[in-house]
């Protein structure tokens, strides 16, 4: 699951302006870049290599990891 409120807590902790992230990613303006950070629309697989420089971070860091937890169970055959 992607994590918009990473990017955007990012975007803020290192005062990044909405405009300087439209720019590094190609929008005309920040309207356009604060839909895709507030969840209108979807940041596409080219976006996050920008992303990851301007926030300097890694693409890893946009991801919530879930692991499923498994259970290996011990046979319940009866003989």
């Amino acid at each position: 699951m992607f994590n918009l409120e990473f990017v955007k807590s990012r975007r803020n902790s290192k005062q990044i302006k909405l405009q300087h992230m439209a720019n590094a990613l190609g929008f005309k303006n920040a309207s356009t870049y604060m839909k895709y950070e507030n969840g209108e629309y979807s940041f596409k697989a080219n976006h996050l290599p920008v992303l990851a420089t301007e926030l300097e971070c890694e693409i890893s860091d946009f991801f919530n990891i879930k692991v499923a937890k498994t259970a290996i169970g011990k046979d319940t055959k009866s003989a």
